[in-house]
């Protein structure tokens, strides 16, 4: 299989893009030429430089080249989904595209969610234009025949990357025993994919015919309250975690500046249990096995092995101080309303 990744140095795609390498296929992955410290790319993996914010670029880049399965991290809504379709439309033998799971129906009315679960996310942009590429993507294959084959992660972390609303900074808080606020009353379960589980799912589907016209969330079978999450990494820290709650529509007004808000209120804070059979009969390999308990630990060797990539970011660890003023000024009102 030749595959091409667009994209192929983050936390999901330098997994899939290792994993692709695992199984002997012949792995090509185009970005700007910046190789990544963090995940530096395979031996064997030819690079081809463009930059996806120009598409004359990647045109020139790919001129003449025809791949088996191109895989796009890189498309975020409808314009870079018809620009997609019209540079690869009979060169590619399918084309996978990522989307993501945000853009399942929010507030969640059913669970576990599985892929014909309705879309719709009015509280967050990203998702809504995820929707609409996932729609311009259906409209080529059913018009164009474009082969086009979707995947929807959810929450994916790797060793380098911890999956919290502040990233590093969030565990630190939590290492040197700082008070840290969950979004909500901590009890909404969420599902946490470490990346080279979900690199199996997707890699399974590349160059699988039959995948093509379908669409997949791949994602762990593990759920865990947001109290849990948090609890595990104290007790893998050796520091229990000291949790605050704040009912997450409050974010955006504490933190209208902070990228996580909308996130959170658009997805975080909301029930998020998946039904993975799908994905499994298409990828019989598929077995998530890496849980938090497992990953947390992973994370905290990654950590102690890099401090210099995991010092904390003094701009988010003031987010977090003020969200947890504004649990402690929250709490004040509301006890000043007693009788």
């Amino acid at each position: 299989m030749k595959v091409l990744y667009i994209g192929g140095t983050g936390t999901i795609s330098s997994s899939c893009v290792a994993e692709s390498v695992r199984q002997g296929q012949d792995v090509y992955v185009l970005n700007r030429g910046r190789t990544s410290s963090r995940r530096p790319l395979p031996e064997g993996v030819t690079t081809i430089t463009g930059d996806v914010q120009d598409p004359e670029s990647v045109r020139a880049a790919l001129d003449g080249r025809t791949f088996d399965s191109v895989v796009n991290f890189l498309s975020y809504g409808a314009k870079d989904a018809e620009a997609a379709v019209d540079l690869l439309d009979g060169r590619v033998g399918q084309y996978v595209h990522i989307s993501s799971a945000s853009i399942y129906h929010k507030p969640v009315r059913q669970w576990p969610v599985t892929e014909s679960t309705t879309r719709r996310n009015p509280y967050l942009a990203y998702a809504r234009d995820k929707i609409a590429a996932e729609d311009t993507l259906r409209r080529a294959y059913e018009e164009r025949d474009f082969p086009v084959t979707v995947v929807r992660p959810s929450h994916t972390y790797d060793d380098a990357n911890p999956p919290l609303p502040g990233d590093w900074t969030a565990w630190d808080r939590i290492a040197r025993g700082d008070e840290l606020v969950v979004p909500g009353d901590g009890t909404s379960l969420w599902t946490l994919t470490h990346a080279r589980d979900l690199a199996v799912g997707l890699v399974g589907l590349i160059g699988n015919w039959q995948a093509i016209g379908e669409d997949f969330h791949i994602t762990s079978d593990e759920s865990l309250t947001w109290d849990e999450i948090y609890g595990i990494i104290g007790r893998t820290a050796g520091a229990p975690a000291r949790l605050l709650h704040l009912p997450s529509e409050f974010l955006p007004r504490v933190a209208p500046d902070w990228f996580w808000s909308d996130l959170i209120v658009g997805d975080l804070a909301h029930t998020a249990v998946f039904d993975n059979s799908k994905i499994k009969r298409f990828v019989p390999a598929f077995r998530p096995a890496t849980t938090w308990s497992e990953g947390a630990r992973r994370l905290h060797a990654w950590r102690a092995a890099h401090p210099e990539q995991t010092r904390p970011d003094p701009a988010t660890d003031a987010v977090l101080g003020r969200l947890v003023e504004g649990h402690r000024a929250a709490a004040a009102a509301l006890t000043a309303l007693a009788p």
